[in-house]
């Protein structure tokens, strides 16, 4: 946030700079102008990167990219504007102008391997991580490493990576839900169930963990709901859920008591559930 007071003494100076009159003094003020503009649009860039409309920030960083190709931090801008409006294949492009650069880094890396696996280029990013030097030990490298030991059932070394992970952050709350999912997937309900547990605890708005909790416990057939922080349309929501998990295992008047329980809890029409517990009980 600017702060009047400073501007206006930054501005006074410009202004009696000026006054002198001479070309030395010229050449100050139009420097005193310069480093002001860099600070505006140092800030302009922040905002356009954290709280900007992500297609307009594509805008943005595309202009100004053309008008200075050569630095860095515009392209870097670029790159992330482009993943934050979900063009992944398009940021991936761009993070490889970026990883080309001179003062390019190994967070570079790490954020270009993010963005190949957001376009679904498995291989290309397990081959950039690779190149990453094993000295770069962060937080987001070993959550995509993680990821990546996922996806090819590489049970082991992913339980390895996401300790890791989370040993290297203090809001660990999204990468505690990513492998409590690894657990669900591989049927380890209870280790999903307290890694779930663990995501919420630290992180009580994260909703999708919530609802992968209660996934975890519908698998085990445990049909309460946990008690975790929740407002009235999430506690309808996870109702749902624990519904239609109850219904996949076969309980259905079990699900069907859940549904009329969602609907009844929702504080607005719950059309999902309604419709739900019409088709059971049209096929009944």
């Amino acid at each position: 946030m600017r702060h009047p007071t400073l501007l206006t003494a930054c501005f006074a100076g410009v202004i009696t700079l000026a006054g002198c009159g001479d070309k030395s003094g010229d050449n100050t003020v139009s420097r005193a102008f310069q480093d002001v503009n860099v600070v505006d649009e140092s800030n302009l860039n922040d905002v356009m990167l954290t709280v900007g409309d992500p297609n307009e920030a594509v805008t943005y960083f595309t202009r100004t990219a053309k008008e200075s190709p050569d630095r860095i931090d515009i392209q870097r801008g670029l790159a992330k504007s482009l993943i934050r409006a979900k063009r992944n294949k398009e940021g991936a492009s761009a993070w490889v102008v970026v990883v080309n650069m001179e003062d390019a880094t190994a967070d570079d890396q790490v954020e270009y391997a993010d963005a190949l696996i957001r376009a679904g280029e498995w291989a290309e990013a397990e081959k950039t991580l690779d190149a990453v030097p094993p000295t770069h030990e962060t937080y987001n490298r070993y959550r995509l490493e993680a990821i990546i030991a996922d996806s090819k059932q590489e049970w082991a070394k992913a339980d390895s990576f996401y300790e890791t992970a989370i040993g290297l952050t203090t809001t660990p709350g999204s990468v505690l839900n990513n492998w409590g999912y690894s657990k669900l997937t591989r049927g380890d309900y209870s280790a999903a169930e307290r890694l779930f547990g663990e995501a919420i605890q630290n992180d009580p708005s994260l909703f999708t963990a919530k609802n992968n909790l209660v996934l975890a416990r519908g698998a085990q057939r445990e049909y309460t709901l946990p008690p975790i922080e929740m407002d009235q349309t999430e506690r309808a929501q996870l109702l749902h859920t624990l519904a239609l998990s109850a219904i996949k295992k076969g309980d259905v008047e079990t699900g069907k008591g859940l549904l009329q329980d969602a609907i009844n809890t929702h504080p607005q029409h719950f059309e999902a559930a309604a419709r739900s517990l019409r088709a059971l009980e049209n096929a009944g």
